[in-house]
């Protein structure tokens, strides 16, 4: 893959239909693959999480282009003067698994927001592959579990400090 085809751009609205459709797609094939059904957070399949979180006024959204066409998006919230950051949502188009670019977004992210030297996140404890993805790619550790017993609803709580 080309190091040059990789673009973050600021998201804007007209970004929202395709990237609501991608969205759905990498989150029903990660819930398909563990919980055997479709699924992810509220209003992930019909573009209204995209539209609160996204277009949020606190946000810092990022439409993730592949050769000029839409490949994601990352949606991040920022405190930059505290030198703190936390990755709302990162999603790729499925078609792209097993290429690296998950990595090279993240690459990006973390070079684009220099001032930031520690960030958060958190996925879903049932997938596995966000956990690989977070931990052993981007070097997040584990620091608590929400609601452990529950297993559809627990959630790991991820942070990476940067040197």
């Amino acid at each position: 893959m080309d190091e040059s085809a990789l673009c973050l751009r600021p998201l804007v609205e007209a970004d929202l239909p395709a990237l609501s459709a991608i969205q759905r797609e990498a989150f029903d094939e990660d819930s398909l693959l563990h919980l055997g059904r479709r699924g992810g957070p509220e209003g992930y399949d019909d573009g209204s999480f995209l539209r609160r979180w996204a277009l949020h006024p606190d946000a810092t959204a990022l439409t993730v282009e592949l050769d000029g066409r839409i490949a994601g998006g990352v949606i991040l919230f920022l405190r930059e003067a505290a030198g703190e950051g936390f990755l709302g949502c990162l999603f790729l188009s499925p078609a792209l698994r097993g290429q690296g670019l998950g990595l090279r977004v993240w690459r990006a992210v973390e070079s684009r927001y220099p001032a930031v030297r520690c960030w958060r996140t958190e996925t879903p404890a049932f997938s596995h592959r966000n956990h690989h993805f977070y931990i052993n790619k981007c070097g997040f550790q584990v620091v608590a579990i929400t609601d452990p017993k529950d297993w559809e609803n627990a959630q790991f709580q991820l942070l990476k400090r940067l040197a």
